[in-house]
């Protein structure tokens, strides 16, 4: 068995990208009277897309983008890197 920490590194994509679509998938779920933040991160833990609306297209929105990108994007933001 290996015990070494192994490195988990995601292709680089545009930042401003996933922080457009998070804000208009937010934007569309708050509009429609759903708890934005909850529903999100039901989406992005389970990967089930029932957690999003698909209105305003919201849906079809985050699904072009990877969930780990999300969290990644999410992570740094938050830790200001």
């Amino acid at each position: 068995m290996n015990d070494k920490t192994r490195l988990f590194k995601l292709v680089s994509d545009d930042q401003a990208k996933v922080h457009k679509v998070l804000l208009e998938v937010y934007n569309s779920l708050k509009e429609r009277g759903y708890n934005p933040t909850n529903q999100i991160v039901g989406y992005l833990i389970s990967g089930d897309l029932g957690y999003i609306s698909s209105y305003q297209d919201a849906r079809s929105k985050i699904k072009t983008i990877d969930r780990s990108k999300i969290v990644e994007v999410l992570l740094n933001s938050f830790l200001n890197k």
